[in-house]
């Protein structure tokens, strides 16, 4: 899955998603958005990760202490799910391999 970075301003963002600049400047500092390098003021992040954090703070109500919490927990789930389709992969090509009816598949992506 390709992933789409962009640069936006703390105020764009803030328009964009419905923050306020301060939750913006907030939300880096915890660590929580990657402030752009090469320009003072501004994000390079994944506008469904903005998104989602912009979602999770005004339609549910979580506090920013919880953010990071709630996303490590996502994050885990997503590392749970890739290694639960490469587990699926290997039986697939173990019942392959014991049926005698086709080569060892290589499911490593190397």
């Amino acid at each position: 899955m390709e992933t789409h970075i962009i640069t936006i301003t703390f105020h764009e963002c803030a328009a964009h998603y419905g923050l306020s600049e301060a939750d913006v400047r907030e939300f880096v500092d915890l660590g929580l958005l990657q402030a752009a390098p090469d320009r003072p003021n501004a994000l390079r992040e994944e506008p469904l990760h903005v998104a989602r954090l912009a979602r999770l703070h005004h339609d549910l109500g979580l506090s920013k202490d919880s953010l990071e919490v709630v996303l490590a927990m996502r994050q885990r789930l997503e590392q749970l799910q890739q290694e639960l389709r490469q587990q699926q992969a290997r039986v697939r090509q173990l019942e392959v391999f014991l049926g005698g009816s086709g080569p060892l598949l290589d499911i490593t992506g190397r």
